[in-house]
């Protein structure tokens, strides 16, 4: 059973008793490409325009086309929250529904008190990480998942 422990390793500068967080830097930079390739995809998926993917993420118009072009940077803890919430909308929204629902449902205006008769993204872009975080919880808790 020692050997076994022995053998795995820790992604570089985390260390077993440390938990990976947004706060730090060389966590950032090493989650920041997969999370900005994630949240094109979706954005792609979700058929977001710029204005609404910027609004999404937090960055503005000509930064969005920039990390589009290639350019990659390392997401902000604020960033990198938003990110992380989005995928979870889209992954929870996957498995509720299993047609084309599933990317359809964020631009469909929503009678619910967290929606107020607006879409999905809209309530997102306006209320940032807080409505994000109420429309994951939302989402998990339809499919019952809390």
């Amino acid at each position: 059973m020692a050997r076994i422990a022995s053998l795995r390793t820790e992604p570089p500068g985390l260390s077993a008793t440390e938990p990976q967080t947004f706060a730090r830097e060389a966590d950032r930079e090493r989650l920041s490409e997969v999370a900005v390739k994630a949240f094109l995809a979706l954005a792609t998926a979700w058929g977001l325009s710029n204005a609404e993917s910027a609004g999404l993420i937090g960055v503005s118009a000509s930064s969005l086309d920039r990390i589009k072009r290639g350019y990659r940077p390392t997401l902000s803890q604020d960033q990198l929250t938003r990110v992380s919430a989005l995928v979870g909308i889209f992954k929870g929204l996957h498995l509720l529904f299993a047609d084309s629902t599933a990317n359809e449902w964020i631009r469909r205006a929503n009678r619910g008190a967290l929606f107020d008769r607006r879409t999905p993204i809209e309530a997102m872009i306006d209320g940032g990480i807080p409505s994000m975080l109420e429309v994951r919880r939302y989402i998990d808790a339809v499919r019952g998942g809390l």
